[in-house]
């Protein structure tokens, strides 16, 4: 894997195709691994892993904190309710602390746009080795579940070689609030990068039109797009007309507290027009896998009857792929290390 450039992984909007390609090679190899025996790997033993989630999170960070164990990395939590934030600690001081106990990377989720991204340009600034890996933050970017959701899609279209290739020219459908999704706009620029083309589609007050043009330029302070020719993105605000278009259907998590934003009206209208059911999906041309986030809203996002098909909800393949595909990030931010001790 010689050819990882990254030292920090903010935001998938930097990655070349070769990018994508070496993290799913990468995750193939780690999920094809015999789970018999310890079902552990010495490639990070005796590196240090620590997990700053300054935000709740269930799946990512038990996802990342296993990951880190199968690598055989040592692993620490940070815990903010019995943290020193409530005495004035900053997201940079608490950084700096891990740095200092010797950690090689800090996985770093935030409910702030734009924390993992200043913790990283800062470490720069003081000289520190040690990586940022964004868990999550705010409405910017959520790298590592974009990932896994390409690496779930990889597989459902050739599950004898899942590659980043098999997604060009397909047709990926995401459905809801995508205003507020860092999930979706990952998806947008990993998707897109692998030259699928991404139907968006929600109500206006959830999916703004400029949406359509998300990937046109590189964000602020990014000079370059790494990707020569991304897929499209295009717009539909009928369900059952993007759903006939789709090879595949990503649905979002509707945040409740939207409606106390005036945001949504009524739950009950939201789910007669977006929400995905078995009845839904026979307006698609040929069967097609449905994949959500998480958590799931029974019977908003989706019916129970649904979610719990497996031969259409790979819900659970989004889960279990989340060890892989961190596997091989934490893999590749460390790699490049080992012969710094």
């Amino acid at each position: 894997m010689t050819n990882w450039n990254h030292k920090h992984i903010i935001d998938l909007s930097e990655f070349s195709i070769e990018d994508f390609t070496t993290v799913l090679e990468l995750a193939n190899r780690f999920k094809a691994l015999p789970k018999s025996g310890s079902g552990k790997l010495p490639a990070l033993q005796g590196r240090f892993v620590a997990t700053l989630f300054f935000e709740p999170s269930t799946r990512t960070r038990s996802s990342f904190e296993l990951a880190a164990k199968k690598l055989s990395a040592d692993i620490q939590t940070f815990s903010p309710s019995s943290s020193s934030l409530s005495k004035g600690e900053t997201p940079l001081d608490t950084a700096l602390t891990y740095v200092a106990m010797g950690a090689d990377v800090l996985v770093v989720r935030h409910s702030a746009t734009g924390v993992p991204k200043q913790l990283a340009k800062s470490l720069e600034e003081l000289g520190k080795n040690t990586s940022i890996l964004n868990a999550g933050d705010g409405l910017h970017s959520h790298p590592s579940q974009a990932l896994l959701d390409l690496f779930t899609l990889a597989q459902f279209f050739n599950s004898k070689n899942p590659n980043s290739q098999v997604l060009k020219g397909k047709k990926i459908a995401i459905v809801g609030d995508i205003l507020h999704s860092r999930v979706a706009r990952s998806n947008l620029w990993s998707l897109t990068g692998c030259g699928a083309d991404v139907i968006l589609c929600g109500p206006q007050s959830l999916l703004p039109e400029e949406f359509s043009k998300f990937v046109d330029n590189p964000p602020p302070g990014q000079k370059i797009d790494p990707i020569n020719k991304r897929g499209k993105i295009s717009i539909i605000r009928s369900l059952k007309s993007a759903l006939r278009e789709a090879d595949a259907v990503i649905t979002l998590r509707i945040q409740k507290e939207r409606m106390n934003e005036n945001l949504l009206t009524n739950l009950v209208t939201y789910n007669r027009e977006y929400g995905i059911t078995h009845e839904t999906l026979k307006c698609c041309k040929k069967d097609i896998p449905v994949l959500h986030p998480g958590p799931v809203n029974r019977g908003i996002e989706m019916s129970g009857e649904l979610l719990d098909d497996k031969k259409v909800c790979l819900v659970d393949h989004q889960v279990s792929n989340g060890i892989p595909i961190r596997m091989a990030l934490l893999y590749l931010l460390v790699a490049g290390k080992q012969n710094d001790r």
